[in-house]
């Protein structure tokens, strides 16, 4: 009964709005427009909304003007008219409409019906975030934490997104965490990150989701909880964040996050991993495209499928990761998944050798060296050589090692090529050992002492560098 005269009520109120709308009275334009847009006591009828909203704006009524240039912009009821939208913005945004000054303020940013301008919108979020927009607040915030029409100034960043977290603004939130995480504008504190990241987890924010999740998972500033980290990262997931999807396949593929009576294990949290990593993939991240070229490649949890990991491979080479590039080069050096073709390796190689790949720089020396896919050219060589071996690469210590014994590329120099060995064997490489003491045979007791000398320096000075 109560619902059948709630129903009726609503209609009533229809009824007096069209009639009053009729006899011209503004507010009862904008309602009645309201009542067609949103389908509510009447079928949604977005012609019907524009035609009375438009009536509305007509008679300076700056809600109704917000909303028909919402109409123009989304192509509601109207052709799709940005320019259009923005005018009836403007007329909105100058009698105070708080909604129309941040929305005119997002057309300057997108530079969509106007011609770009960050500062004037810098200006028109400002007059909304003044009246209370928590959005236009968060808006605000972003424009000083990016340097968007103003300089970078992350106190003012952290002021402004403290004022729409607070009153609750999930977009702040989640950049109050991510300042107080990397430490912008305030000491670092990963207790604070997460007090925020939570607010807007529980809002359905997928990256706070997806923070919490990492958090969990790794142990940072929360005790490591797997069970709870998976939780949060599959809600992050099924929002379709990338990142979540990732860090969730890695979670379920190490066994960690899986209930104490093992529910959920097995081939089913293989599959699940798998899966998440191709939806990772499929959305470009990186670091699920590199894994998966891996997988297929080597046949590591799937059936090895080197035509799978080429592509895998060469979507992630396409965003210039400097690994998948070095794949690709091995994959065209060796034919796997592709026809041999040493002049690609050479290209791929050199790709990620430019950008400090050292296996890349090592196989790039090696090609070279040998006159494979390039012309020969040892000067070449030596140069990529010395720069895998200078982010102690082993077999890059061990190849340059090898050219300045020989006199490759420059003058011999056996105290400079037994040094090198000296590191390459205490990195590991099984053939350092005995190619140094081949070079120790040419060196008299004080070239060798000079060459362990140069050793310790080297390994005081560099230390362990990544590869």
């Amino acid at each position: 009964m109560y619902r059948q005269n709630a129903s009726r009520d609503r209609y009533q109120s229809f009824l007096w709005f069209r009639r009053a709308a009729e006899a011209g009275d503004a507010y009862a334009q904008f309602n009645l427009g309201l009542l067609y847009k949103k389908g509510d006591s009447v079928d949604r009828d977005d012609a019907a909304a524009f035609f009375w909203l438009h009536q509305a704006a007509l008679q300076g009524l700056a809600f109704a003007q917000n909303h028909l240039g919402a109409l123009y912009y989304k192509g509601r009821g109207v052709a799709r008219d940005e320019c259009a939208a923005a005018r009836w913005f403007r007329r909105a945004a100058a009698q105070g409409d708080a909604s129309a000054q941040q929305n005119l303020g997002q057309l300057y940013r997108k530079g969509r019906g106007v011609e770009q301008d960050h500062a004037v919108a810098l200006g028109w979020y400002y007059k909304a975030a003044e009246q209370g927009v928590a959005s236009a607040q968060n808006l605000l915030g972003e424009c000083y934490l990016l340097g968007k029409g103003a300089c970078v100034d992350f106190p003012l960043a952290m002021a402004w997104f403290r004022k729409a977290a607070v009153l609750g603004d999930a977009q702040a939130q989640l950049h109050l965490g991510l300042m107080y995480q990397h430490g912008q504008g305030v000491p670092a504190s990963q207790a604070q990150a997460l007090c925020w990241f939570r607010q807007a987890a529980a809002q359905g924010v997928a990256a706070a989701q997806r923070e919490l999740g990492i958090a969990y998972a790794d142990g940072d500033g929360v005790r490591s909880e797997p069970l709870r980290a998976r939780a949060w990262l599959q809600r992050a997931a099924a929002q379709g964040d990338s990142g979540a999807q990732y860090r969730l396949a890695l979670l379920i593929a190490s066994g960690r996050g899986r209930a104490a009576d093992g529910a959920d294990g097995g081939a089913a949290d293989d599959a699940a991993a798998i899966e998440w990593l191709r939806r990772a993939g499929e959305q470009a991240h990186v670091g699920a495209q590199i894994r998966l070229g891996t997988m297929y490649a080597d046949g590591c949890g799937v059936a090895r499928d080197e035509v799978a990991a080429l592509s895998w491979f060469t979507r992630a080479a396409a965003h210039g990761a400097p690994t998948a590039q070095f794949h690709l080069g091995l994959m065209h050096a060796h034919g796997r998944g592709v026809a041999v073709d040493e002049a690609a390796a050479a290209a791929w190689y050199r790709q990620a050798a430019q950008q400090g790949n050292a296996d890349a720089q090592n196989n790039l020396g090696a090609l070279y060296a040998e006159g494979r896919g390039v012309a020969r050219d040892d000067a070449a060589a030596l140069c990529w050589y010395r720069q895998a071996a200078e982010r102690n690469h082993p077999l890059g210590q061990f190849n340059l090692g090898t050219m300045l014994e020989q006199g490759r590329g420059t003058a011999p120099d056996r105290v400079q090529a037994y040094m090198w060995m000296l590191l390459a064997a205490a990195n590991g490489d099984e053939h350092a050992s005995a190619a140094k003491s081949c070079i120790a045979r040419h060196l008299s007791p004080a070239q060798i002492g000079r060459a362990f000398d140069l050793f310790h320096q080297w390994q005081l000075e560099r230390g362990p560098l990544a590869q």
